[in-house]
């Protein structure tokens, strides 16, 4: 039976792209409540230290581990060689303290981080900018897994990844060194399938996030064109089993193939509207049951 661990990330009490939600929530209270509700990692955020004796020391603490970190990729704009420079400090960072993935996401021209855009506005490729990419991924993919780091792609509304057919097209066209973050929010968001990515690349799936979607919101966004941010402040998203989105199809095909690591928790939430220790707590519990149905055994 495989084993998965369940992780949170930091958003369900703050918000890096709009530092407004949860400013003044201090990052200890993150991972107290974090750890209170069940949960046995995290993933970074802008409140955590940025140097491995620092950050373990946070982490041991609270009895959490590091289950990884975000990292803005623009390689639309950089050589392979410029972002493996660019990259050694959260590398590094990853590594000294534990962490087994890298979650990696392009960010040129994306409008996710924008309030004033709307997810209709975001970046398409052209055919020079895809070969562009998928050169410049499978270069870092490979140096990172040579440094023992699995490059996750993160496939993100608002970038230049976003439909699963995007997804199809990165994933058909790089090696084992590019490995795949599925989010099931995103995907569903994008208008994807997370049982059909599950079955078509379940071997290159490293990570998975378990955001769930209010899919009423989801059309109101997409019908009157808004931002990304404004649909996380209209309550798009929220934790697993509090929304709409099917996580066990997608879930049982990954534990039938073997899925070892981590399920994260990763919802965007009004902090004054979502009480975080509330839906940490209820996050843990449904997620735990979902992994269980699946199949999974949970590491304690």
């Amino acid at each position: 039976m495989p084993t998965v661990t369940l992780g949170i990330n930091p958003l369900t009490w703050t918000n890096d792209d709009l530092p407004s939600l949860g400013g003044a929530t201090p990052l200890e209270t993150c991972l107290k409540e974090g750890r209170e509700a069940g949960f046995s990692g995290f993933e970074l955020g802008n409140k955590f230290p940025r140097t491995p004796d620092a950050l373990n020391q946070v982490l041991s603490a609270h009895d959490l581990a590091l289950v990884s970190g975000w990292y803005s990729a623009q390689l639309l704009e950089r050589t392979p060689e410029e972002e493996i420079d660019a990259i050694q400090d959260h590398m590094n960072l990853l590594k000294e303290c534990g962490a087994k993935v890298m979650v990696l996401c392009e960010v040129t021209h994306c409008v996710h981080g924008d309030q004033e855009r709307p997810l209709s506005h975001r970046p398409h490729l052209s055919e020079q900018e895809w070969q562009r990419l998928l050169h410049g991924l499978e270069v870092v993919g490979d140096y990172l897994k040579s440094q023992g780091i699995q490059l996750v792609y993160h496939h993100h509304l608002g970038t230049v990844i976003e439909s699963q057919a995007d997804v199809e097209r990165l994933m058909d066209n790089t090696g084992e060194g590019v490995g795949l973050l599925l989010d099931f929010g995103h995907l569903r968001g994008a208008g994807g399938d997370p049982l059909a990515i599950a079955k078509r690349y379940s071997q290159r799936i490293h990570h998975v996030h378990c955001k769930d979607l209010r899919f009423p919101v989801l059309d109101a966004v997409r019908n009157r064109d808004k931002s990304f941010l404004n649909g996380v402040l209209d309550g798009l998203f929220t934790v697993p089993g509090d929304g709409n989105v099917d996580f066990l199809p997608a879930l049982t095909h990954l534990c039938e193939q073997g899925y070892q690591g981590w399920l994260v928790v990763e919802a965007e939430q009004d902090p004054e509207v979502a009480h975080p220790l509330t839906y940490a707590r209820l996050s843990y519990r449904n997620l735990r049951q979902l992994a269980e149905q699946a199949g999974f055994d949970v590491a304690s």
